[in-house]
């Protein structure tokens, strides 16, 4: 079995905005198909029922293809699709609540910005942290930039595998390794290209081997 770290290497979250009129679930196949090694859903306009359901077809796919597969803020989603995580924001159900809910072996990843938020992650429970954002992007355009500077200062304040995201292309990934993430988390770059399994490919060459 791979380590989380290796399985966190190509994250990609498909978007019904910036993904080009193609479903979650078609942009997660061709992700998948060029090599994504994990797949998030992030669908928050979506009720309850449609989540489900889309859940369970991203829980198919990852199967198909080995990848880690991780929903969204919804720990009830994530469970009832058989999940393999489920990644919680500052406003989400805290990281120690949902550990105290989930099954031996549930994946829990924690948004982090500044050292003092990953230090506080990793006790409450989390697994890995997403870090950023990096760069200006074009998914949240009221995110906080922190930098690669304010990404080394995160990785080095915990021991958990930290991941990536915010405005990553393929010609800024060796810089953005260097500051010692597992892996990226990419949206636009991959699910908004015209040629998705090209687009996840060309990242995992740099990335290299997971």
């Amino acid at each position: 079995m791979k380590l989380l770290s290796e399985r966190l290497r190509l994250y990609v979250i498909p978007d019904p905005i910036q993904g080009r009129g193609l479903s979650l679930e078609e942009q997660a196949g061709l992700a998948l198909e060029g090599g994504a090694t994990a797949l998030q859903l992030r669908h928050k306009e979506a009720d309850s029922i449609d989540l489900y359901h889309e859940a369970l077809a991203l829980r198919k796919l990852c199967d198909e293809y080995g990848a880690l597969f991780i929903v969204d803020d919804r720990l009830d989603i994530a469970l009832a699709a058989g999940a393999d995580g489920v990644h919680l924001g500052a406003k989400d159900l805290p990281v120690a609540a949902a550990r105290s809910l989930a099954p031996e072996g549930f994946i829990i990843g924690a948004t982090a910005r500044t050292p003092e938020t990953a230090t506080a992650a990793e006790k409450a429970g989390a697994d890995y942290l997403g870090v950023g954002a990096v760069f200006p992007t074009e998914s949240k355009k009221d995110t906080r930039v922190i930098g690669l500077e304010g990404l080394r200062k995160v990785v080095c304040a915990t021991s958990l595998p930290c991941v990536a995201i915010g405005g990553i292309r393929p010609d800024n990934v060796t810089e953005v390794l260097s500051a010692g993430v597992v892996g990226v988390a990419v949206i636009g770059a991959v699910v908004g290209a015209c040629d998705i399994p090209a687009a996840a490919a060309k990242f995992g060459k740099v990335l290299g081997p997971s």
